[in-house]
């Protein structure tokens, strides 16, 4: 339940060539084409497919971290298992509520005692795509992110050896662990509980949004507003950053988002050139994920695209333009995870 969160990438006129050019070098050569083409006479929205691609049913696993039922259960339980917090009142669902889209719908996350973090609370939705973790990637993937919030003081506000003491101390959750880790001496530790939740975390995931049936031949499955939404997607700029399946480069490009001083990325690394710079977010689902950036200062995907566009861009979107935007995003919302919130011991 991290109390991070990301923003969009600040640029005007002279920061948007930069932008461009940081996302060429990286991209493939068949994505920087993506970026920089513009649409000629006679396109029409069926051309545009090429630039998108299908959200896959799971991210990559990785080679030290097989998915097995067992872990998959056993992250379940630890995902919703107030215990792992000092208070014994906040577990990760607490700011992860399946029932808002996977985050809380705050601008920024309340945790321990009451505090109230200076970062919003990002959907573990479709994280396992990304290759950072938080909003300034502090950490490279959901193992590492998982102990992160238990110990944050203003979140959960644990020791990892009180945590673990106190799984311990209940034996419903001996058999889970063994279950879990069969060939572990250890089975019960601080790396096979961050195993477990990143395990659980990798399978909520929503592929079949109505952009992916779109994609996959289904001619119906976008309006007439979303595929010019689509069109302007790629027109305007914004697969730039926000490319790939889950609509996220898991960059990192600075913005200033109005009347935040936060300093992004830059108090990861202490490089000037990462100030206020934060990961790019996933658009999948963003329609439900709302309040927007790394404060949630923007209440709706209105303003959200309107300050992208302008600080981001370097050009004031129109609302024509907007509102097509506006729509194509919503058609980046997938098939929800169905998860029963489990009996715990």
């Amino acid at each position: 339940m991290p109390t991070t969160r990301y923003a969009s990438p600040s640029l005007l006129v002279g920061a948007l060539v930069l932008t461009l050019t940081t996302w060429a070098n990286a991209a493939s050569s068949a994505d920087a084409q993506a970026a920089t083409e513009s649409s000629s006479a006679g396109t029409t929205a069926d051309d545009y497919r090429k630039y998108f691609s299908p959200l896959p049913a799971l991210p990559p696993i990785p080679s030290n971290n097989s998915l097995t039922a067992e872990k998959i259960a056993l992250g379940k339980m630890l995902f919703f298992e107030p215990r792992l917090s000092q208070s014994s009142n906040i577990s990760c669902a607490s700011c992860h509520n399946p029932a808002l889209a996977w985050t809380d719908r705050l601008p920024t996350a309340v945790g321990h005692d009451g505090q109230v973090g200076n970062r919003n609370s990002p959907t573990v939705l479709n994280t396992g795509f990304l290759t950072a973790q938080f909003w300034d990637g502090r950490e490279p993937d959901l193992e590492s992110q998982a102990l992160g919030p238990i110990q944050n003081s203003v979140e959960m506000a644990h020791d990892l050896d009180g945590a673990l003491a106190r799984l311990s101390s209940l034996p419903g959750y001996m058999a889970p662990f063994r279950n879990a880790f069969p060939d572990s001496n250890e089975p019960l530790s601080a790396d096979h509980l961050a195993a477990a939740i990143a395990s659980f975390e990798r399978t909520l995931n929503t592929p079949n949004a109505p952009l992916d049936r779109y994609l996959m031949g289904d001619d119906e499955a976008l309006t007439d507003e979303q595929q010019a939404g689509m069109m302007a997607f790629v027109d305007q700029g914004c697969i730039a950053c926000h490319r790939g399946p889950n609509f996220s480069d898991s960059g990192f490009h600075p913005i200033q988002v109005p009347g935040s001083d936060d300093p992004g990325r830059f108090a990861v690394t202490s490089d000037q050139a990462d100030r206020q710079a934060f990961r790019t977010a996933s658009l999948r689902n963003v329609a439900l994920t709302y309040p927007y950036f790394h404060d949630g200062s923007a209440a709706t995907l209105e303003e959200a695209v309107s300050v992208m566009g302008r600080e981001m861009l370097g050009k004031e979107l129109d609302d024509a333009t907007i509102a097509q935007l506006v729509a194509f995003l919503g058609s980046l919302t997938g098939d929800q995870p169905t998860v029963t919130v489990p009996a715990l011991p």
